[in-house]
């Protein structure tokens, strides 16, 4: 029961929240208000020490490992990226081909799918992605994050802006690469083993794990 004036008292519900509810109560809210401010600082510094923790967790995984974890991330962004894709217009599959192309083209400096599946020898039924390190996954990865994130953010409308913007996210990846002075990704060693073939020797190792114990 709270006081709403005159003596008078009304009844009231408790709402209990979630943590991620009270994340974005806080990150929505007036800055000016203490409660908030010191809210959001909070989930900042939070934020910023799990980035580490992962981060260092991260540099530790051997490589085949991190190809695991970074395609299956991709696996998840792709989907996002087709979602968002989707409300800018991109809806046949052939449009979405067509997108995916603009960004190829924009982080591996005009080559689109096909050619990338040329330089790299591959067979007609290997996917590309199955076939990069985790220095070229990382850079697609950056690559359809923010590219997801632009085409939300402007509220990009119509294939051809979301080509473009595709394209623009791709070549700015590249951009960053080369000031950096890393390695394009066209140029990275292609993996002999494919990430398919290190999931199913993840499993068989599993496998044999579980019936010992």
């Amino acid at each position: 029961m709270v006081p709403i004036g005159s003596g008078a008292k009304r009844k009231l519900p408790d709402v209990r929240l979630s943590r991620y509810a009270c994340y974005l109560v806080v990150q929505n809210g007036d800055p000016t208000k203490p409660v908030i401010a010191n809210g959001q600082t909070y989930f900042a510094l939070q934020t910023r020490r799990q980035e580490l923790a992962d981060d260092q967790a991260f540099k530790q995984l051997k490589e085949d490992e991190k190809r695991l974890l970074l395609r299956e991330e991709m696996k998840e962004h792709n989907k996002q990226l087709v979602d968002a894709a989707a409300d800018a217009g991109v809806t046949s599959n052939m449009d979405f081909a067509i997108f995916q192309n603009h960004g190829y083209r924009g982080l591996y400096g005009g080559l689109d799918a096909k050619d990338i599946h040329q330089r790299k020898g591959l067979k007609k039924s290997h996917k590309i992605l199955d076939f990069m390190g985790s220095t070229e996954l990382a850079a697609n990865l950056f690559r359809a994050t923010q590219t997801e994130e632009k085409l939300r953010r402007d509220q990009v409308q119509g294939k051809t802006q979301a080509n473009q913007t595709h394209h623009q996210v791709g070549a700015k990846v590249r951009q960053t690469i080369d000031e950096l002075g890393g390695t394009m990704p066209e140029n990275l060693p292609t993996p002999e083993t494919s990430v398919k073939q290190l999931e199913k020797q993840k499993n068989k190792i599993s496998k044999a794990v579980d019936d010992q114990e």
